[in-house]
């Protein structure tokens, strides 16, 4: 039998007009009242039936975009504010605006469902799997609201990615075509789920050529430009060294360039540089590093897409969506001839 909001005003013992109201987010109500309200709503299974039509006759004409302000990673780099350019350029001329929200707050009340959700601000959310949980994408789903996650979520959802796992295999791939065959991986925690799928096509390509996988040539460490300086530091030192690093991000690939100058080592002849992501200055490097195009406007005008499909049909089946990076190769692998692009 469906939960009415009857049954939600008996078990909390309050009237059903103070759960209306706390539906709407009504400052009249304590926030104690509306905690206790919503605790029950969940426990009890219950879909705000506004929220479960997709608030078809009430839109906010907003959509949500979540950013964990505690990393600056997520919002001091130009792929934040691309993907931000992507979402604009397909929600702006549907007359929608976009609403960046800290997921941060310590309060009960400050979280973002009751910010956004409950208070009908929003008609839609974008955010990270960084930020989009099991659990939040599990709630989400129980609501029936329309969301899309930057990133592949393992909970049913729609999300969208760039291939990770084709583009590890793609930077392996292009360094054994240049006659490198000792080569390591350096950079990100095991923790991390592109991590996981960029060291997944990785090891994949040496597989496939029939190479073998040094465990102690894949090195974990903060995918910065200083941790992965002195990581190479090490690496480059011992007596079996590799001839190659695939990098987890630039700024990992520049702390490597950075320890081979160090130790005198050449790039490319003595050791290949190849690395994730153009940002952001792959191209200007001494020498101009070979790297992976992820272009992450197109990432955005794909989230927002999608969301705003889910919007207009919130019925629609999942969807997935894998988009391919694109190598480019420059000096820093380049030991034989190349027909790809070196732009």
């Amino acid at each position: 039998m469906k939960v009415t909001i009857s049954d939600i005003a008996k078990a909390a013992n309050v009237a059903k007009s103070t759960v209306s109201k706390v539906l709407n987010d009504s400052p009249k109500i304590s926030q104690e009242t509306k905690q206790k309200v919503r605790e029950i709503m969940k426990e009890m299974n219950y879909t705000p039936s506004s929220i479960a039509t997709g608030l078809a006759k009430q839109s906010s004409c907003n959509i949500g975009l979540l950013v964990d302000m505690s990393k600056e990673s997520e919002f001091l780099n130009q792929f934040f504010y691309n993907i931000i350019g992507g979402i604009e350029s397909v929600i702006a001329p549907l007359k929608y605006e976009l609403t960046i929200s800290n997921v941060q707050h310590s309060s009960p009340e400050g979280h973002f469902l009751n910010r956004l959700v409950f208070s009908k601000r929003v008609d839609g959310i974008i955010a990270n799997n960084s930020v989009l949980t099991d659990e939040l994408s599990e709630e989400l789903n129980r609501l029936a609201f329309p969301y899309i996650s930057i990133g592949e979520i393992m909970t049913p959802g729609s999300w969208v990615d760039f291939d990770n796992e084709a583009g590890g295999s793609m930077l392996t791939e292009h360094l054994v075509e240049q006659s490198y065959s000792k080569i390591a991986f350096l950079g990100g925690q095991q923790q991390e789920k592109i991590y996981t799928h960029r060291l997944g096509g990785y090891l994949s390509a040496l597989q496939q050529a029939d190479l073998t996988v040094h465990q102690q040539w894949i090195i974990n460490c903060k995918a910065d430009e200083h941790d992965s300086y002195h990581a190479a530091l090490e690496l480059l030192q011992r007596e079996d060294r590799p001839d190659s690093v695939v990098c987890m991000n630039s700024y990992v690939a520049f702390g490597v360039l950075q320890a081979a100058k160090a130790l005198g080592i050449d790039v490319p002849s003595e050791l290949g540089i190849a690395a994730f992501d153009e940002y952001p200055l792959s191209r200007y490097t001494t020498p101009p590093l070979t790297s992976l195009n992820i272009d992450t406007f197109k990432l955005g005008v794909s989230s927002g897409q999608l969301l705003m499909e889910r919007i207009r049909g919130n019925d629609m089946p999942h969807k997935h969506l894998l988009m391919e990076p694109e190598l480019i190769p420059r000096e820093s692998t380049m030991r034989t001839t190349f027909s790809g692009a070196t732009s």
